[in-house]
């Protein structure tokens, strides 16, 4: 879990530093995305090629994002694209389509993602703003929170509000995420502290 935490401080430089370079200029190309979408969160992973535009050159900042296209968007996190993209590891899961294999199971290595049963991941399920926050902590480094819960979703819920991995965002914990909230929740999350081991 530590080398995910510095694979993750970096990834934190790298796109503070390119947000430092971009201010908002790349989120105003994509004819789609207006003031009222996160511009900041989507310029800086636009900037890093966490999360790019469609082949119209559009965004789409109110499409829902898939498990599957989450993995994609956590390995790009967590390794860089470039790494992510030449990924090679396997995963248990049988439903996952061949485009986003190498991603899930960058994240499935990791501890990053579960599946819903031991060989079922639901790729094509739209993620939840909790299950997304789940896979934000784990990358942090914070442990399994749902040990010894009756509802797993209720302290993740708590966790990724008390280190404010959800500012900037609206609705419920088990509401469906577009790509505009992503982008925002993993900016927060770039920003959030990490676990800090002691002893």
């Amino acid at each position: 879990m530590r080398n995910l935490k510095r694979a993750l401080s970096l990834a934190l430089a790298s796109v503070m530093l390119m947000g430092m370079m971009v201010v908002g200029s790349s989120a105003a190309s994509f004819p789609d995305v207006s003031a009222e979408d996160n511009t900041e969160a989507i310029a800086v992973l636009e900037a890093v090629k966490v999360m790019i535009g469609n082949e119209n050159g559009e965004f789409e900042p109110e499409k829902n994002v898939t498990r599957n296209e989450m993995a994609v968007i956590m390995s790009k996190l967590m390794l860089g694209t470039y790494a992510a993209d030449s990924y090679v590891g396997s995963h248990p899961f049988t439903d996952v389509p061949d485009w986003a294999s190498k991603y899930v199971a960058a994240c499935y290595n990791s501890g990053i993602i579960a599946g819903r049963t031991e060989t079922t991941y639901d790729g094509n399920a739209t993620v939840t703003a909790v299950e997304a926050a789940a896979m934000m902590l784990r990358a942090l480094g914070y442990e399994d929170l749902s040990k010894g819960a009756a509802q797993w979703d209720q302290p993740v819920a708590a966790k990724a509000n008390e280190i404010n991995l959800f500012v900037g965002l609206n609705g419920a914990g088990n509401a469906a995420m577009n790509r505009d909230s992503v982008a925002q929740l993993a900016l927060n999350t770039l920003e959030a502290r990490m676990v800090e081991f002691t002893g």
